[in-house]
């Protein structure tokens, strides 16, 4: 069974959150502040978290940072607000994604399968691809960039190994979300733009010379193999 850490200072939320969790077969640990979410996290080592932005002594942003340094696990903001910069930030930080209270327990359940299918990978082929330096393993649904693994989320991840597994090809931002968010993703096609750019960033040492994920004005993205 995978565990899911339920980082929420609101009690009768987070008690409800867990009761659906707990139902749909999930193992459940709460914590109640960034503090004590900060050492849940290590100690329990869970599939998936569920983070309020709104904590009495760290806000979700710094723990979601946290979680980022150290891990690929993951994770579903929760908030109260409503702003579209706000989830631009949850997004731009590296959130898989992100739900606006008051949610419907069964959609914050759907929600998290949804984003488990996606951190397992969207690709199943026993091919390992090597772009220069770059090493696609599409078996183990892992990246590695001059021997050294990537750590980056779970989609940025099924992102970049779709786009290796089909080099050269021009995908709209619809088509991406379409193959690597899924059919059931309702948010902005911004968050393809955000996904780039973490990749770009994570790439920044694989030579210009063994290719790059190009922007097509108009058109979408190209993985491009030298």
């Amino acid at each position: 069974m995978k565990k899911i850490l339920i980082v929420e200072d609101e009690m009768a939320i987070a008690r409800v959150l867990g009761a659906y969790l707990k139902k749909a077969d999930f193992l459940v640990e709460h914590a109640y502040n960034g503090s004590e979410a900060v050492g849940k996290f290590e100690i329990v080592q869970p599939a998936l978290v569920l983070l309020d932005v709104m904590l009495p002594d760290r806000d979700g942003w710094s723990i979601l940072k946290y979680i980022r340094e150290k891990s690929s696990c993951p994770v579903i903001m929760l908030t109260a607000l409503g702003d579209v910069n706000h989830k631009l930030i949850g997004l731009n930080e590296g959130a898989d994604d992100y739900m606006t209270k008051p949610f419907v327990g069964a959609e914050v359940v759907a929600r998290v399968n949804a984003v488990l299918r996606r951190s397992i990978g969207v690709i199943d082929n026993k091919e390992v691809k090597h772009y220069g330096s770059l090493k696609l393993d599409l078996k183990s649904h892992s990246a590695f960039l001059n021997g050294i693994e990537l750590n980056i989320t779970p989609r940025d991840l099924a992102l970049l190994l779709f786009l290796g597994q089909n080099p050269n090809q021009t995908f709209t931002r619809e088509q991406l979300i379409e193959h690597v968010w899924g059919m059931d993703y309702d948010g902005s096609d911004r968050a393809v733009d955000l996904a780039i750019k973490r990749l770009r960033k994570s790439l920044y040492n694989w030579s210009e010379t063994e290719g790059e994920i190009k922007t097509l004005r108009g058109l979408g993205y190209k993985f491009c193999a030298y």
